[in-house]
């Protein structure tokens, strides 16, 4: 299954979108299609045996508009938004006077041919939406243009029959005001888009243009991209970082702020990671290149908040259903609209201003911004933030979650714990050392490296063991000088039938204090515990206590004894304990849980709870530094901070929210308008819609939904 993002030429409104997307779901080999307005992006995913990029390019274009392959540039304001700025500024230029006459009630002083002409020229300049709304006709894909080709032309040639015939009054000044109006609209849209996507084009010029490569002792100044894996690379203070790597020398603070969303310099020394485009505040670096090109953690960051933003959340999918037929229900209703007022009053000017007026205030654009723009700004506020949102899915369960499940080892605790007692039931503490430290250092689980840090500390000299066999959840074995040796759980003697009915008083003593006590035995006969405890983040209390406030339950998920879990639990004043749970047994917990009604979010280190992180409604995967694990989990966190399971909760509320304003003022925008302009209020009030009018409200509908998702910026 391949995936690829294009750029889509044409598009004016959500309906081109909705027929792009019907278009393509239809082909052969294509297995999803999702058009982002507010990006003009295609995100599709096909079967490459059935199809390919070009067959779907073609599909693209029988719908009437054009693909081009995407490719990141950082730019200000485009060939595109100048295109509309000057059309917008031509047109207002020739239209002038005829707006001026008409506002002051002085239509009189310019002859009929003379607004005939300047109407010509106006339209002869915004051409391209004559000439896209036609198109569209003949590919029976209607959009916005095509509301208002049949609007205008409408107008002026009807106009044109009264200026040559004498007959009637004329309207070209409504054919001049939508055209000027709709260019505005155009623009200021074009503009206010393109903030919405300044989240990601700020990540992308964070990238350095250039590195300082040391070889041969010499130093090389080369282009970022000829880095490779293994070039050691120099940075200076005030230098940005080029590439992830891992220090060779030097000390320094590192501002890594843009990435992780840290206000404080980390402190870098050798043996540390850094993560490129980061700044170096104070000291000379050397460090060694890990990742390059679009394996650098940036790049990764920008493909997933890339990838969220072309995504699609449910709640947008009333949205697109109608966006779809939107434009022929509008020209059905401006049609019967019309033929109705004919009918009733036999006065062609009213029934041309209401058919007119009801093409030109639908608007199918606020619908289409609705929610992108806001997932936009949202996927980008959290990226800031250094929370990576990969789908607009993953923004709208997150606030709906009632309960959080925090793996115990590395999640809620540091996952960097220390002996704190040596038991010996037979011989000296230190052979008990001396026989764990020997086994654990096949091992790379963190409980195994305490012990082997212990026997460092203590220049304990370890010997060499065989048959070295890890058993998940439980423990290890081996052979020593042809004893079998066994560190665990209980449930690994008990496997092993050895007994520790004598040592349960000790065990559950050390548990309950929230330590892990791990079990050695040799042979068939227990010689010691060794009680291994792990700090609990700084933040972690918190966190949870947060949680409780937003009316969340919390539960602890552990392969620990319960007595351990509760422990921990206790400190953090977590609701439940799930404890004794084996890596494969994490996923059918999360499916009970799911099974009492409650919608759950794991959060896990990304890799040993993956599928856990996969089981659950939402999985949050911690991050730890350039070891992102970016494949796991829905939202990742950057830093190891719980808070930011809060912080991506809140912001979920915040951006549906938005979204759901956004798409009640478009509909209510629809729902209002299209009835007024088709007379609803004429047989009341003898007030009539003018054209002129709906082409200003339709014009700023789009604009105001965009700056409603704009206004997000400013939130805390």
């Amino acid at each position: 299954m391949d995936k690829k993002v294009l750029k889509i030429e044409g598009m004016t409104c959500a309906s081109c979108a909705a027929v792009i997307e019907h278009d393509l779901k239809k082909a052969k080999g294509v297995v999803s299609a999702s058009v982002n307005l507010a990006t003009e992006k295609l995100y599709v995913e096909f079967n490459s045996a059935e199809t390919n990029i070009d067959k779907i390019k073609k599909t693209v274009e029988g719908s009437g508009y054009k693909a081009i392959d995407e490719y990141l540039h950082v730019h200000g304001e485009n060939g595109h938004g100048k295109n509309l700025r000057n059309r917008f500024v031509l047109s207002l230029v020739f239209g002038l006077p005829v707006i001026i006459a008409m506002l002051f009630g002085k239509m009189d002083l310019i002859p009929g041919y003379a607004q005939g002409i300047l109407a010509t020229i106006v339209i002869l300049i915004c051409s391209n939406i004559w000439i896209s709304g036609f198109k569209k006709i003949l590919k029976l894909g209607p959009n916005m243009d095509t509301l208002v080709l049949i609007g205008t032309s409408s107008a002026y040639f009807y106009s044109w029959f009264v200026v040559l015939f004498g007959k009637g009054e004329a309207y070209f000044e409504s054919a001049i005001f939508i055209l000027i109006f709709i260019s505005l609209g155009k623009y200021l849209e074009a503009i206010t888009k393109g903030k919405t996507s300044s989240a990601i084009k700020s990540l992308i010029g964070l990238q350095p243009k250039t590195a300082t490569i040391i070889k041969d002792g010499k130093e090389m100044e080369m282009a970022i991209s000829e880095v490779v894996v293994g070039d050691i690379i120099l940075v200076k203070p005030g230098q940005k970082i080029p590439v992830d790597g891992v220090v060779a020398d030097g000390y320094s603070g590192v501002d890594e702020k843009a990435i992780t969303g840290e206000s404080i310099p980390v402190e870098k020394k050798k043996g540390d990671q850094v993560i490129g485009s980061t700044m170096n505040k104070t000291g000379v670096l050397k460090f060694k290149a890990t990742r390059v090109g679009s394996e650098t953690m940036l790049s990764q960051i920008i493909k997933i908040v890339e990838d969220a933003m072309g995504s699609k959340a449910p709640i947008q999918l009333l949205a697109d259903k109608v966006s779809f037929y939107f434009v022929p229900v509008v020209i059905s209703i401006a049609i019967i609209a019309g033929v109705i007022w004919f009918l009733m009053l036999h006065q062609i000017a009213i029934a041309l201003t209401i058919f007119v007026a009801v093409l030109i205030i639908a608007c199918p654009c606020a619908l289409g911004l609705a929610t992108p723009t806001a997932v936009m700004m949202g996927t980008g506020l959290a990226a800031k933030n250094g929370i990576l949102i990969k789908s607009s899915k993953a923004l709208e369960i997150a606030k709906d979650v009632d309960m959080v499940v925090f793996d115990k080892t590395g999640t809620l605790t540091k996952g960097e714990p220390v002996v704190t007692e040596i038991i010996s039931l037979a011989g000296e503490e230190k052979e008990i050392l001396k026989i764990a430290a020997s086994i654990e250092k096949n091992s790379e689980h963190p409980l195994a490296q305490a012990i082997v840090n212990k026997a460092k500390e203590q220049s304990t000299k370890t010997a060499e063991v065989k048959n070295f066999q890890a058993i998940p959840g439980k423990g290890v074995e081996a052979t020593l000088d042809k004893k079998k040796i066994l560190l665990g759980t209980r449930m690994l003697m008990k496997d092993n039938k050895i007994s520790v009915n004598l040592i349960e008083d000790k065990m559950a003593l050390l548990e309950n204090q929230g330590k892990t006590a791990m079990i050695l035995a040799v042979g068939k006969k227990v010689i010691g515990i060794i009680a291994v405890a792990d700090v609990l983040k700084e933040n972690s209390k918190e966190a949870v206590d947060t949680l409780h406030k937003m009316k969340k339950q919390v539960a602890i998920i552990t392969g620990d004894n319960r007595r351990v879990g509760e422990a921990i639990a206790k400190q953090l004043g977590i609701d439940r304990v799930l404890a004794e749970v084996l890596p494969q047994g994490k996923s059918n917990e999360i499916k009970k849980l799911q099974a009492e009604g409650k919608i759950v979010a794991m959060v896990g280190d990304g890799i040993n709870d993956a599928p856990a992180l996969a089981q659950a409604n939402l999985g949050i995967a911690l991050g730890s530094g350039t070891d992102v694990a970016m494949e796991t989990g829905e939202i990742v966190l950057i830093k190891d901070d719980l808070r930011d399971v809060v912080k991506a909760m809140d912001l979920s509320r915040y951006t549906l929210n938005k979204i759901k304003q956004n798409l009640f003022w478009a509909f209510f925008y629809n729902i209002i308008g299209i009835p007024i302009a088709a007379g609803v209020l004429f047989p009341l009030t003898g007030w009539l819609l003018s054209p002129s009018i709906a082409a200003g409200a339709m014009a700023f509908s789009s604009v105001s939904v965009v700056l409603n998702a704009l206004s997000m910026k400013w939130h805390k």
